[in-house]
Formats: structure tokens, C-alpha cells, sequence
């Protein structure tokens, strides 16, 4: 299962994903795993969406 998923940043801009571990893979933004990802510099983020696809394609289509 793939999940597509939005997050809200602290500037209020955006940020779209897809992960199949949706909880671990907003604690790893939040944790800032990666210093030169989008999200790092607008932490805390909030998951304001996450809808599940079995489909590869339907997710990023």
C-alpha cells in the first residue's frame, strides 16, 4: 500500500509525499532526518491528509 499525503509546515506553505509508512515518515520530518529537505527548515509539520492507494500508478497520477 502506497499513501499519498500533505503536510502543513510551519511557514504555511505545503508539502506532498508518498510513503507507504505515513506516521514514520512524518516523524522523520519532523525529526529532520535531512537537513536539505524542504521540510527541515519549516518543522513542526502537521499531516493535514493521506488517502491510500494499492495502485502504484493512482498514487502519483
Amino acid at each position: 500500500m502506497l499513501y499519498v499525503y500533505i503536510l502543513k509546515c510551519s511557514d504555511n506553505s505545503y508539502y506532498t509525499g508518498i510513503t507507504n509508512e505515513p506516521e514514520v515518515r512524518l516523524l522523520q520530518h519532523n525529526n529532520g532526518i535531512n537537513s536539505k529537505a524542504y521540510t527541515y527548515t519549516r518543522r513542526p509539520l502537521e499531516m493535514l491528509y493521506c488517502s491510500g492507494f494499492t495502485d502504484y500508478n493512482d498514487a502519483v497520477l
